[in-house]
């Protein structure tokens, strides 16, 4: 295996006269967790359909475990594991028969199959529902399912496309669970995809924030989170939003205000929260904006993604 388990090199997709991914330069070394953010349209899922060799890159090269995944892509196939943003399960079929005919697909043989599905059954905390038709499990059982498919064949690379999404707190954190074990345990690597902030700064070491197919920013959760270098003032109410923005862009300790992604909520990144909230709430008063709720805050990935994309997490 070379260092970085997965190299792009001006990878770019292209659909008629709309580009997806742009030129893009990925790399991800071995054994670590990298989450790939952007707004929807952004770049995320094709970069990943890319890599997994179900869509042709139009130009550029992308190399997974060190197989190139167009000359290669019978190798890359055999070095990585998915599971995707929609469940894509038999619900007819028993849990142990879809991970079942998982491993046959990939010619496994009959002991091995077995002694893989009841590790990964027991990893995933499947063992009384196992043998049931998947009709019956819930959605958080489904996806703890679908994880033990992704890993049935002993992945180097694990690719996860929006893996939690739909879950509720519980769940999520059972899978987040997982793949840290994974990743700790076994030096599995990950890419994952993901809108939910908390669970890229939760898990990844690394982040990539994508608009317009290209990478506008990377590095560590912390790093990022750093560099926007401010306390942040979270202002959300209603009235004449242009007056407020002009009179509190004219202080000197606003360093710069941005939209929140959704109407009357601003974020105000100013130099000291504690001091300067009284005069930030004279100003809106006075301009006529009123105000619902005010909170202060250490500024969190959040609020990078925002800074870098200019948009809400979830776009209509």
């Amino acid at each position: 295996m070379p260092d970085l388990a997965i190299d792009t090199q001006q990878l770019v997709k292209q659909y008629g006269d709309t580009i997806a991914v742009a030129g893009l330069d990925l790399k991800v070394a071995q054994t670590t967790i990298y989450a790939l953010l952007g707004p929807n349209g952004a770049g995320k899922t094709t970069t990943i359909n890319m890599l997994i060799t179900l869509i042709p890159p139009t130009s550029g090269r992308a190399l997974v475990g060190g197989y190139d995944v167009v000359t290669q892509a019978a190798h890359v196939r055999q070095c990585i594991g998915v599971t995707f943003q929609d469940i894509v399960l038999d619900p007819g079929l028993k849990g142990r028969e879809i991970l079942d005919i998982h491993g046959r697909l990939y010619r496994m043989g009959a002991a091995q199959r077995r002694q893989q599905i009841d590790l990964l059954v027991q990893l995933v905390q499947l063992e009384e529902a196992i043998d049931r038709p998947v009709k019956t499990y819930s959605g958080g059982m489904k996806r703890r399912l679908e994880l033990a498919r992704g890993l049935l064949t002993g992945p180097q690379v694990l690719f996860l496309d929006e893996p939690t999404q739909g879950l509720d707190p519980q769940n999520r954190a059972s899978i987040w669970q997982y793949i840290r074990q994974l990743n700790q345990e076994q030096g599995l690597t990950v890419l994952l995809t993901t809108h939910d902030m908390e669970e890229a700064e939760t898990l990844a070491q690394t982040v990539g924030i994508l608009d317009h197919g290209q990478m506008v920013v990377e590095g560590t959760p912390a790093t990022l989170v750093a560099a926007l270098g401010a306390d942040v003032i979270r202002l959300r109410g209603n009235g004449h939003d242009e007056g407020i923005q002009l009179s509190l862009q004219q202080l000197a300790f606003v360093e710069r205000i941005e939209p929140g992604g959704e109407a009357g909520l601003w974020h105000l990144f100013v130099d000291d929260s504690s001091r300067r909230l009284a005069d930030i709430i004279t100003i809106a008063t006075t301009n006529g904006f009123h105000i619902e709720a005010i909170s202060v805050a250490q500024p969190s990935l959040g609020d990078v993604f925002l800074h870098h994309t200019g948009r809400a997490l979830r776009d209509p």
